[in-house]
């Protein structure tokens, strides 16, 4: 999402409380929540084999990480149709706002997704 817009309306917060109020009831809601900005961000930055630090804030970063959540779907179909579900609802409470909402799979191991 874009860094710096405000807090988001509570029309969005007690709409996200069903939605996810929902999906723990199911089992499908495993962990999540929101993130603070980027003004006390600390990056450690690996180049070359030399490990530096970074403390924020940065401000080339136009759009940050808001919140991040862990779901468990019975199929890639499921998580797609949750997701957007999960975007409609900010389009909804929140529609002037630019929010990104990606959907990636947690790795168990060295082997591929599906593998």
């Amino acid at each position: 999402m874009e860094e710096g817009i405000g807090t988001p309306p509570q029309s969005l917060f007690d709409a996200m409380d069903a939605h996810i109020g929902e999906r723990a009831a199911s089992g499908v809601f495993l962990d999540g929540g929101g993130l603070y900005g980027t003004e006390d961000a600390v990056n450690f930055v690996v180049r070359k084999g030399e490990v530096s630090r970074v403390d924020g804030p940065y401000a080339e970063a136009k759009e940050v990480v808001g919140g991040w959540s862990i779901l468990q779907y019975d199929s890639l179909e499921d998580a797609v149709a949750d997701q957007q579900k999960f975007a409609e609802l900010h389009a909804e409470h929140w529609p002037e706002v630019t929010v990104i909402s990606t959907l990636r799979q947690i790795s168990n191991g060295p082997d591929a997704p599906g593998d």
